[in-house]
């Protein structure tokens, strides 16, 4: 009987577009890793994209990914370090023929893959026809009901196109629209060679997954209590080093800020769920089966989750035009808002260089 290999390694450098940009060098340079993810599509993102592709027909993917791979793509192909990413977007087809080209400008030569299958922009009309109403997820309201035209329609995809990819020998997996804990799904399932039915494996990395998803928030940047994160500083970013019954160790790399514990895990856990059953593509999650126990200083094992067939749907991400701008918008939980929204604003304009005159902060 062969022995479970060793856990593998998953760190996130990414949790939205416009994350911090010297994240994906610090998580490639700075401690081991087998796989390096970066989770670039919020909902809204998918229309930001949907505009610029709209101004330029090669556009539609996170243009700051090729910027934070030109930095690392050496250092991560002499390490050995895959890296799997949805920045492609509205287009990962193109995504991933720039980076083919910023090889060829480095000298470089690596395998890059990538995925397609979530456009369902062309074929809502298909999917009405066919009886499928495309509810609203939270009021149940149908698209037809809502009376609107959507520019993006794409399906939520597993990991599984992921594990082939990797499976062929790609350093680099480009993805469209997959769900968040796709990107550790996928490469747990190569590392270990998971079958679609180790339910309770998949469910535990994508418990990993959905942790790790945000970036920092893990590691105490969004945490309600300010007073437990002993190192200064912006946060680490989180890692998964997730074993082959899918317990993982949720850590950050040595002398990075912020905190791994059990508070933090929990809080990052317990974001954006809706009941104790998480559905995705691959597994349905049973998150009330999740136990967190302290191992060590920054180092939490969650372990015991189980997991049940997937339901065979896709959530499906819509976007319209609805004649509206936005405004940024950081909400700060728990108790001395006051003193978070402080030291949000200090981080804030440290990056940004200076203060604008119309700068309002507003707590309530």
């Amino acid at each position: 009987m062969t022995a479970p290999k060793r856990p593998v390694r998953i760190g996130n450098a990414s949790g939205f577009y416009g994350d911090r940009a010297a994240a994906m060098r610090e998580m490639v340079t700075e401690g081991p890793l087998d796989v390096v993810t970066g989770d670039y599509l919020a909902e809204l993102t998918m229309l930001i994209l949907w505009k610029a592709r709209r101004k330029d027909p090669t556009a539609g993917y996170a243009r700051t990914f090729l910027a934070q791979m030109e930095e690392v793509l050496g250092g991560a192909l002499d390490r050995g370090v895959r890296i799997v990413t949805n920045a492609g977007g509205l287009n990962p087809a193109g995504l991933a023929g720039k980076l083919g080209d910023l090889a060829e400008r480095l000298g470089l030569a690596p395998r890059i893959a990538w995925l397609e299958g979530d456009d369902l922009s062309a074929r809502v009309g298909e999917l009405l026809a066919a009886g499928h109403d495309l509810k609203h997820l939270d009021t149940g309201r149908s698209l037809a009901d809502a009376g609107v035209r959507p520019a993006t329609a794409n399906a939520y995809l597993g990991g599984w196109g992921i594990t082939g990819a990797l499976r062929a020998g790609a350093d680099i997996v480009v993805c469209p629209r997959v769900t968040d804990a796709s990107l550790v799904v996928g490469p747990a399932a190569w590392w270990h060679g998971w079958s679609p039915d180790d339910y309770d494996a998949i469910a535990g990395a994508v418990a990993a997954g959905h942790v790790i998803e945000c970036g920092p928030q893990a590691t105490g940047g969004n945490y309600p209590w300010p007073e437990e994160i002993v190192s200064p500083g912006y946060p680490g970013y989180p890692i998964a080093e997730v074993a082959a019954d899918g317990s993982a160790v949720i850590t950050k790399h040595p002398d990075t800020g912020g905190v791994v514990s059990v508070g933090t895990v929990t809080a990052q856990l317990l974001y954006e769920i809706a009941g104790p059953d998480y559905p995705n593509p691959d597994v349905v999650a049973r998150f009330d089966t999740v136990r967190l126990s302290q191992e060590a200083p920054d180092r939490v094992l969650m372990s015991g989750t189980k997991g049940a067939a997937p339901s065979g749907l896709l959530k499906v991400a819509l976007n319209y035009v609805g004649g509206y701008r936005n405004s940024m918008t950081l909400v700060i939980t728990g108790l001395d808002v006051e003193a978070k929204a402080a030291a949000a604003e200090v981080m804030l304009f440290d990056i940004l260089g200076a203060r604008s005159s119309t700068t309002r902060s507003t707590c309530g």
